[in-house]
């Protein structure tokens, strides 16, 4: 079965966001073995300095390489990456499928985004939108967009 794995800086505490998440993770389930992992967002002051964000960055970087396992495909979700359509993402989970990497793996950095090194080592960068997301919403909307990239390359009327 195939491996994806959700690493997230930030732990959901909302019901609604806990509920929309384990709906897509049941979902998800015939499709992958699915593992979300959350990890610590480093505190900051109220109006942090440019150097007090690189430092948290730094460590919360850190903390997602840790758990990134070895022989992955990275999916850095940031700004600066590509928007792409459901079906640009299923062809890309198509294509890892038939890589030779054992785990897909997307990471959701916190408020401040993700440390440089972390989006370079990405095997692929992606941005949702323009637009500002909440860093819970995204992680809904990231297990959403997985699910329906599985459901494409089935052939599903899930997708319209």
């Amino acid at each position: 079965m195939l491996s994806v794995h959700l690493i997230c800086v930030g732990k959901l505490k909302e019901k609604f966001y806990l509920e929309a998440c384990a709906e897509y993770m049941k979902r998800l389930s015939p499709y992958c073995k699915l593992t979300l992992t959350e990890l610590p967002e480093v505190k900051l002051p109220q109006n942090p300095s440019l150097g007090e964000i690189a430092a948290a960055l730094d460590k919360e970087g850190d903390a997602i390489r840790a758990k990134i396992p070895p022989n992955s495909s990275v999916v850095a979700l940031c700004v600066e990456g590509k928007m792409r359509s459901s079906e640009e993402l299923a062809s890309l989970v198509r294509t890892w499928e038939q890589n030779a990497a054992k785990h897909l793996v997307f990471v959701i950095g916190g408020s401040y985004g993700l440390h440089p090194s972390v989006k370079a080592e990405a095997w692929v960068q992606l941005s949702m939108s323009p637009m500002t997301f909440p860093h819970h919403l995204a992680r809904v909307m990231v297990l959403e967009q997985i699910y329906r990239a599985f459901k494409i390359n089935e052939g599903s009327s899930y997708h319209k």
